[in-house]
């Protein structure tokens, strides 16, 4: 396999860990996530890798500024609109499937991921690769575990 292809997939996995991670915090919480919610888990996980992986003051810049860049994703990837446990249900409200409200939403998400989706990928990358050998197989490591630093282990 390729160098890049490789490294595109370990960051793509990488990034899943941290968004897995703010998903997996986010048990026991029901309900729209405030700014200040969303803050508290950030600074949770960004503390949790920094302990798990003994991160240098650099290396710990960089995933802050990704934790930034995820956060950022996920206001953007919500948009303007409201709970989609209540948008969703409202396509349905109806004698039939709102279509067009439906295009709207999806175009919305799409718009957000492909504009900030490149900076998340950027943010994972320069993180990553900021890593020694040493922290890169951990990382490594804790993904084919699958419980990573979320569940406790």
């Amino acid at each position: 396999m390729k160098r890049w292809i490789k490294r595109t997939l370990v960051g793509l996995f990488g990034a899943a860990v941290v968004v897995g991670g703010l998903t997996a915090c986010s048990r026991g919480h029901h309900g729209s996530w405030s700014d200040e919610g969303v803050a508290e888990v950030r600074t949770k996980v960004v503390s949790k890798i920094t302990r798990k992986l003994d991160l240098n003051a650099a290396q710990q810049q960089k995933l802050d500024a990704l934790a930034n860049e995820i956060v950022a994703q996920r206001t953007a990837f919500r948009g303007e609109g409201g709970d989609p446990r209540v948008e969703i249900p409202a396509l349905i409200q109806g004698d039939k499937f709102d279509r067009v409200r439906a295009q709207a939403m999806l175009d919305q998400k799409t718009q957000a991921i492909q504009g900030n989706g490149p900076k998340v990928l950027t943010a994972l990358a320069d993180f990553y690769d900021s890593l020694s050998a040493e922290q890169q197989k951990e990382v490594r490591e804790l993904q084919e575990r699958r419980r990573g630093w979320f569940r406790g282990h």
